[in-house]
C-alpha cells in the first residue's frame, strides 16, 4: 500500500469529512399496507436517495403498533390513521404530523359475510364484528353504528388485527369487520359493503391517515423530513397528473401490490377511494383543519371511553413546516 503523503493525507481527511457531512442519519420507517401512490417511491428507493439515508422499512398491521413503536423509540417516521393519531397526541407523545398521506374513502369499508344475516345496519345486533381496536376503521364503525342509532354494547365487537381479521374471516368466526387492504379485498370477494370511510366522511365522520415524526428527530434532522415529505408529495403529483397513463404501467401497479398485497385489479379502485393531497393542499390542511379533524376524533375517542380526556390544543403535534 502506498503511503499518503502530507497532501494526500489532507485530501483524504477532507474527502472524508465532506462524505460524513452529506451523509444523513439513518433511520426507520414504520409503513402500512395501504394502496397508495408512494409505493412506488418507496419501492424504487427514492426516499433512501432523497435522504442520503439508509432506512430501514418495517411493515405494521395497525395504526396502534406503529404509535407504540414509534413511542418506544424504535421507529422515527411512521404511517398512522386518524384514530390512533388523535389516541397519541391524548397521552402527549413526543409526535407531530408533517404530511397527511391520504383522506379516506371507499379504501376502508364495513363487510358483512355472505350467509352471516346481516342484510341491512340492524341486523348488525348480536353479531361478531372484527375491527382493530383504536384505528381509523374502529373510529368509522363506532361511528356508523352511532349514525344508525345502533348500541355498540349490543354488537360484538371484537379486536383483530388485519391478518387475524383475514383467517378468521375465512373461517367463519366472525360476522362482519371494517377494515382496510389486503383483509378488505378478501372480505368483499364473499361479503357486501354496508358503508364506506368515504360515505361516513359526507355525514361527518371524516378519517385520514397521516406521516408522523418523533419530535426529537424532526430537530435534530429537519432535511430529511422535508425530502421524506416531498418524496411523497412527488409521487402523488406524478399519480394525479394522469391516473390513466400512472395505472397503464403495470410496473407502477406491480410494486403497489408487493408493498400492499391487494390484488392488482383492486389497485384502481382503491386509489380512486381516496385523496392524495398536493404540495399546495398540504400546507393549509396541516393547520386548522387537521387539527380540529383530530380534536374532534378525540372527542368521539373519549365519548366512547377509549381515551380518558381531550387536550384543549392539538396544535403542536401538527406541523407545516416539512412542506412550505
Amino acid at each position: 500500500m502506498k503511503a499518503l503523503t502530507p497532501l494526500r493525507l489532507l485530501a483524504a481527511l477532507a474527502f472524508s469529512g465532506f462524505a460524513i457531512s452529506t451523509q444523513a442519519a439513518d433511520f426507520t420507517v414504520a409503513y402500512q399496507t395501504t394502496v397508495d401512490p408512494a409505493k412506488v417511491a418507496q419501492a424504487d428507493g427514492a426516499y433512501e436517495k432523497a435522504s442520503k439515508s439508509k432506512i430501514d422499512w418495517r411493515k405494521f398491521d395497525s395504526g396502534a403498533e406503529v404509535i407504540t413503536a414509534v413511542a418506544s423509540g424504535d421507529v422515527q417516521i411512521g404511517y398512522v390513521g386518524s384514530s390512533p393519531l388523535a389516541a397519541a397526541a391524548t397521552r402527549q407523545l413526543p409526535v407531530e404530523t408533517f404530511l397527511i398521506a391520504t383522506q379516506i374513502g371507499a379504501a376502508e369499508a364495513l363487510v358483512a359475510r355472505n350467509g352471516s344475516g346481516i342484510n341491512s345496519p340492524q341486523d348488525l345486533v348480536g353479531k361478531k364484528v372484527a375491527v382493530p381496536f383504536v384505528s381509523t376503521g374502529h373510529y368509522s364503525l363506532l361511528a356508523a353504528l352511532k349514525h344508525w342509532n345502533i348500541d355498540p354494547k349490543k354488537v360484538e365487537i371484537v379486536n383483530l388485527a388485519p391478518p387475524a381479521i383475514i383467517a378468521a374471516w375465512q373461517r367463519g368466526d366472525i360476522d362482519a369487520t371494517y377494515v382496510w387492504d389486503p383483509a378488505l379485498g378478501k372480505a368483499k370477494e364473499s361479503g357486501n359493503v354496508l358503508i364506506t370511510s368515504g360515505e361516513l366522511s359526507k355525514l361527518g365522520a371524516p378519517t385520514f391517515d397521516a406521516w408522523i415524526v418523533r419530535k426529537d428527530f424532526a430537530e435534530k434532522h429537519p432535511e430529511i423530513v422535508s425530502a421524506f415529505a416531498k418524496t411523497t408529495l412527488d409521487a402523488y403529483a406524478a399519480y394525479r397528473k394522469d391516473p390513466k397513463a400512472w395505472l397503464a404501467d403495470k410496473d407502477n401497479v406491480a410494486k403497489v401490490v408487493k408493498l400492499s398485497g391487494a390484488k392488482a385489479e383492486d389497485v384502481p379502485v382503491l386509489l380512486e377511494g381516496n385523496v392524495f393531497p398536493l404540495a399546495s393542499d398540504q400546507v393549509t390542511a396541516l393547520g386548522e383543519p387537521t387539527t380540529k379533524a383530530i380534536t374532534n376524533t378525540a372527542g368521539f375517542l373519549k365519548e366512547q371511553g377509549k381515551v380518558d380526556a381531550v387536550l384543549a390544543d392539538y396544535s403542536p403535534y401538527v406541523s407545516n413546516q416539512f412542506v412550505k
